[in-house]
């Protein structure tokens, strides 16, 4: 064993603990009579500790004490057990490990028993601890919850390498197996002395040599060879093997999985047209004698007359049931517009025709309606003084008054639109200008008229007053803007995604409306959605001219340069929650088409879902 002063110094009683607890006090631990033990006092500094290293010839043997603090000179008997214990030998010089073993037990039988005890009783009577333990596995085979071992099977297990991946999943290894493509085997052609109808002649060897590599039947010239012999070698071998393993490294070693989409689920689920009835399908009267296109067309709010205006400077009353022209007004230009007042018991209809429009009394129906429609403008008083409008009020001479014409409201430039407010007393005006002139707003009990817009927005195509609310629709090129006409102020834009408008239409609820354009779309708006289109149509293969809304049936129609008129059924639901239902029902076909021109205008009737369109053929069509 090692020396005391080794192990630990027996004069420190603090026991078997870290002596570095004692690191920031004067003493390192306690004796036996219980004082303490102070550390040497150490006032050596790295430089005399290097200096005694150097002097000292016991510094090598020399060690502290962790327990007292103290150096401790070690002998040379201390030295030798450290360098023994080093090297892995024992510590004792004395000790011989390798000493002669002694046999107890030899491995020669010997006569005479080393022990001579007399065998336990035990060791010849069976155990009952062991018949308890064979009874309990006994019952435990018999109820199966000790199963017997399955004998080992000693054929070699081969096991499948993928077998972890999905085998449905589209990324399985064997599913993107895609197979080199094989190569075409060689041809007649391809022999070195080919039957003499596959040789080119010298027409085909020269249009085989102009065409562009992609576009040949074949890659190669065939050739004709006496023998086997006479072959040279093949001067594009080099090539076609690099353009073959181009082909199998750049061949795309994944499949494209194709969604199989049946086509029907693709086109919207739409009612069937049959359970959206009534709408006009069939043409039931033609309206003749105008002799050059009939530009446009209105009807009374009766529904028993109907109003046509014509390039051959010639306004037609036609009674709407028979198709029988009632009278012929000669008012001497084009006419661009005509509107007869939604009032029923107002007998008054606007007429476009150059720089004026025309309200004429057409003097039809009941006689005390169109009476009283004189009286009113005949009860007219001017003002005291002059007011300055932007048109003129002239009353019509005693020869227009035969006709039928009251008032003449005289423009500075040609006019092109008339509308009526749904009260009967206002309508607004379109006129061919830049300037902020070009929509007026005029009242006919007053004569007053009004110019609404400080300055101009764009070329305004059409005007349109709202059927309920003080809102007024002004449509230019690009663009529908709304205003209100109360607040005097713009409440919305509408982009129409459409190149230039052309005509514009109002739902009889007045929360939609649909524009026509000379692009061919026709675009719905829904007021309380958005201020771009709910849908854009592209039903028409040519310019769309005019659009209509019915007063009662949800239905619209749009007139095109194609000739037809298309019919939609447009059903707007009173739940805000549900979008609007456009299903186009019906083509009506008809009219010829005349100078590139179609149908001109479409206008439904106020009570039947009747629909009237006028073309560039000088007819008038009636659908029901």
């Amino acid at each position: 064993p090692l020396p005391s002063t080794l192990l630990q110094d027996i004069r420190n009683t603090v026991g078997n603990i870290p002596m570095e607890w004692y690191q920031d006090f004067p003493h390192i631990g306690y004796n036996l009579e219980g004082k303490k033990i102070y550390k040497p006092i150490r006032n050596k500094d790295e430089l005399d500790m290097f200096l005694e290293k150097m002097e000292n010839p016991d510094y090598w043997r020399t060690v502290q004490d962790k327990m007292t603090g103290a150096d401790i000179k070690l002998t040379d008997e201390q030295v030798d057990l450290v360098h023994r214990l080093q090297k892995g030998q024992f510590g004792d010089v004395h000790f011989n490990p390798y000493e002669p073993a002694v046999d107890f037990f030899t491995h020669e039988v010997m006569i005479h028993p080393v022990t001579n005890r007399p065998a336990d009783k035990r060791s010849f009577i069976p155990s009952l601890i062991e018949k308890e333990k064979v009874s309990k596995l006994v019952h435990a085979i018999k109820m199966g919850w000790i199963k017997p071992r399955k004998p080992k099977d000693d054929t070699p297990t081969y096991y499948d390498l993928w077998a972890h991946e999905d085998p449905n999943s589209i990324l399985g290894r064997h599913k993107m197996h895609v197979p080199a493509p094989k190569m075409k085997l060689p041809g007649h052609e391809e022999s070195y002395n080919p039957p003499p109808e596959y040789l080119l002649s010298e027409e085909e060897k020269l249009a085989w040599e102009q065409q562009e590599p992609a576009e040949r039947k074949l890659n190669f010239v065939p050739q004709q060879y006496q023998c086997l012999r006479a072959v040279p070698a093949y001067s594009r071998f080099i090539h076609e093997r690099f353009e073959r393993c181009l082909d199998l490294y750049l061949c795309p070693r994944q499949r494209k999985m194709r969604v199989n989409v049946d086509p029907e689920d693709l086109i919207p689920k739409l009612p069937k047209p049959r359970d959206l009835q009534p709408f006009p399908t069939t043409q039931a009267l033609v309206y003749r004698g105008h002799t050059s296109l009939v530009r446009c067309l209105s009807i009374s709010p009766s529904g028993q007359w109907l109003v046509s205006g014509s390039d051959d400077c010639t306004v037609r009353f036609w009674e709407v049931c028979t198709a029988r022209c009632m009278k012929t007004l000669p008012v001497g230009g084009v006419v661009k517009s005509i509107a007869w007042n939604p009032n029923p018991t107002i007998c008054l209809v606007a007429i476009c025709v150059e720089q004026s429009v025309l309200l004429v009394n057409p003097c039809l129906g009941d006689k005390l309606l169109y009476g009283a429609t004189d009286q009113v403008l005949e009860s007219y008083v001017a003002p005291e003084e002059e007011r300055v409008q932007p048109v003129q009020w002239v009353t019509a001479t005693m020869e227009e008054h035969s006709k039928g014409v009251r008032l003449v409201i005289q423009h500075s430039k040609a006019v092109k639109q008339v509308t009526w407010h749904g009260k009967g007393d206002y309508f607004a005006s379109v006129v061919s200008d830049n300037s902020n002139l070009q929509v007026l707003i005029h009242q006919t009990s007053k004569r007053w008229s009004q110019n609404p817009f400080r300055k101009s927005k764009g070329l305004v195509q059409c005007v349109l007053f709202h059927p309920i609310r003080p809102y007024f629709f002004v449509a230019t090129q690009r663009y529908v803007r709304v205003y209100n006409l109360l607040k005097q102020e713009l409440t919305k834009k509408l982009m129409t995604n459409c190149k230039w408008v052309s005509s514009m239409a109002i739902h009889p609820g007045g929360d939609n409306i649909i524009c026509g354009s000379y692009d061919s779309k026709l675009a719905w708006f829904d007021l309380d959605l958005s201020t771009r289109p709910y849908q854009l149509l592209r039903h028409h293969k040519k310019a769309l001219r005019s659009v209509a809304f019915h007063k009662h049936y949800p239905l619209f129609a749009s007139g095109s340069d194609d000739g037809t008129v298309i019919v939609c059924h447009g059903m707007v639901y009173n739940d805000l929650l549900q979008n609007p239902l456009l299903v186009p029902v019906k083509v009506l076909k008809g009219h010829v088409i005349t100078l590139d021109l179609g149908v001109l205008d479409v206008l439904f009737h106020p009570t039947q879902p009747w629909v009237f369109s006028s073309g560039a053929d000088s007819t008038i069509r009636l659908y029901t």
